[in-house]
């Protein structure tokens, strides 16, 4: 497995096009909610994704403060339903935070956290810091990560 990070204007058209499929296949189809996943962040964020065999198989999107949130913020973490259980997202989470604290020297992560996957980010040192709400018909918390160096 190769993991790469890039900023969109790096990214090839078919690494573009296999991250956007992804991301579709996994929160548009396999959630079965309709929702516009080009919302305009992609331009600007980073984009952290592990690939085997030529094939993206698990995705990270970064964005600088004022992006999504007014602190650094994680989102759109999917791995493909067939290489789930083996810990990809988690690398690909510690890879986001590493990056985010030490190259961009942000001290504050937020994120959108689908309320199932509330523990692994608990696990990633997240915390909730609202009540659940409905983010396109899904329910969600907010939740922070603070670097405590």
């Amino acid at each position: 497995m190769n993991v790469y990070l890039k900023a969109f204007d790096d990214l090839l058209n078919k690494e573009l096009y296999e991250i956007l499929m992804l991301r579709s296949e996994i929160f548009v189809v396999e959630q079965n909610c309709v929702y516009n996943d080009l919302d305009g962040l992609d331009p600007e964020a980073f984009h952290l994704y592990a690939s085997e065999s030529g094939v993206i198989i698990g995705y990270v999107r970064l964005s600088k403060p004022g992006a999504r949130f007014s602190t650094a913020s994680i989102g759109r973490v999917v791995t493909h339903e067939n290489h789930r259980r083996k810990g990809i997202s988690t690398l690909l989470m510690k890879k986001a935070i590493d990056h985010i604290e030490n190259e961009w020297r942000e001290t504050v992560i937020s994120l959108s956290a689908q309320k199932y996957l509330r523990n692994f980010y608990e696990g990633l040192g997240f915390v909730v810091v609202s009540d659940v709400y409905l983010e396109d018909g899904i329910p969600h918390y907010k939740m922070v990560k603070e670097d405590n160096k």
